[in-house]
């Protein structure tokens, strides 16, 4: 394997999931790594790739150096690779004080209370969805089992209609399996933004008991505004995605890893205590988002190395939650690890705004499963979504052996 050819800016390098063998390299030989530009990087310039736990975290908790918005002289910003031009006014591509004010009203929605009451339906769903297998069936668990709780719990905090659920879904698959930055993924993204436009506009004529109701309405309590049609569109583009894509890969990309170490289902089955250690292992072990992007607001120095002022930092939190020197026998699935500070939901003023809600999700699912006695075996190859940001399973075929 040459190590040196890898392009982490190449949605096809993360085909077969997780580059993890590159990234233990980098661990050991290159922690600060500068990675040169090739002819499909976006904006045509490298960027520092950090591997290691301690870097990581450090730079996520420090916003004022590492920005999430524009930096230097650079016209756009943001969170990923490319240059965007949304940098400075949408939640994920601000710093303070923005950052706090756009997010002081998502909280407004987001409350322990609101996303507790989610549980009762989302369970209710995951019953009748189980319920509906029959014993030697074979199916894609990633579809029919992964993607279906998280769809429909990010459209109730959405409030999107039964009827739109599917459909929205599968604009923002597309979107996601295509390059990000190119003309089809601007062409579903104007889509999305089109629906969220539409129902923005039914949210503040009829406002609903959901979560985006509230934060439509929420109004700050400095000046008494509300957010304007740009915020809520770009709010219900990042959570959409954020909300359904992200906990559909770390059930798919759970349930992958207990189908390859069965004895930890088996434990789990007869521990049911660990299922709150379990969900923590998930994230860790799926790190669906696998990686950040910030700018350098000034000289930093890293190590050996010295970031300048504007320079493209990525932090790849799939590497930090296999760092050798933080988490013992990383490339083992151990449902009772315990510590296990992983980076899954990101730190600092970032922490995931939906973390909550994907620990509540990913408990549902794998508690029912266990609850309805299915066991499930391989039934076919498993694909990955071409997509070096959101890695994760993208079809997995089963067939259920038994109910125990």
């Amino acid at each position: 394997m040459n190590k040196h050819l890898i392009d982490l800016s190449d949605n096809q390098t993360f085909a077969n999931g997780f580059p993890h063998e590159f990234f233990t390299w980098l661990r050991e030989n290159h922690p600060v790594y500068w990675h040169e530009p090739t002819n499909i990087t976006p904006d045509g310039e490298g960027f520092w790739v950090m591997s290691l736990y301690d870097d990581i975290n450090s730079i996520m908790m420090d916003a004022k150096t590492f920005s999430s918005d524009k930096a230097g002289n650079r016209t756009g910003g943001g969170t990923a690779i490319k240059d965007e031009a949304s940098a400075g006014k949408v939640l994920n591509q601000t710093d303070d004080p923005l950052h706090r004010r756009l997010r002081e009203l998502a909280n407004k929605g987001f409350t322990v209370k609101t996303i507790g009451s989610l549980e009762d339906e989302l369970r209710t769903r995951t019953k009748r969805l189980l319920n509906s297998i029959k014993v030697g069936e074979k199916f894609d668990f990633a579809r029919r089992i992964a993607r279906e709780i998280p769809t429909q719990a990010i459209c109730i905090v959405l409030g999107v209609p039964e009827d739109d659920r599917i459909h929205l879904c599968e604009l923002i698959d597309k979107g996601v399996e295509v390059n990000s930055g190119s003309v089809i993924a601007a062409e579903y993204l104007g889509k999305v933004r089109r629906y969220a436009q539409a129902l923005i506009e039914k949210k503040r004529a009829q406002p609903g008991d959901d979560i985006f109701s509230k934060i439509v309405h929420a109004k700050f309590e400095t000046d008494g505004s509300t957010l304007s049609d740009f915020e809520l569109r770009s709010f219900f583009a990042l959570l959409f995605p954020a909300g359904a894509e992200t906990t559909t890969r770390s059930i798919s990309g759970g349930m992958l890893a207990f189908l390859e170490h069965p004895e930890q289902w088996r434990r789990l089955r007869y521990e049911r205590e660990l299922i709150k250690p379990a969900v923590e292992e998930i994230v860790r072990w799926t790190t669906p988002s696998v990686y950040k992007r910030r700018t350098a607001t000034r000289a930093v120095d890293f190590r050996d190395k010295t970031i300048r002022p504007g320079d493209k930092v990525t932090v790849w939190e799939m590497s930090a939650n296999r760092d050798e020197r933080v988490f013992e026998s990383p490339f083992e699935f151990n449902i009772a690890r315990s510590p296990n500070r992983h980076l899954g939901f990101g730190a600092g003023v970032h922490f995931c705004l939906g973390a909550a809600l994907a620990r509540l999700e990913l408990n549902i699912v794998f508690d029912e499963i266990l609850l309805s006695e299915l066991n499930f075996k391989p039934a076919g190859t498993v694909e990955w979504m071409p997509n070096n940001r959101l890695v994760g399973v993208k079809t997995m075929p089963v067939r259920v052996a038994s109910r125990n």
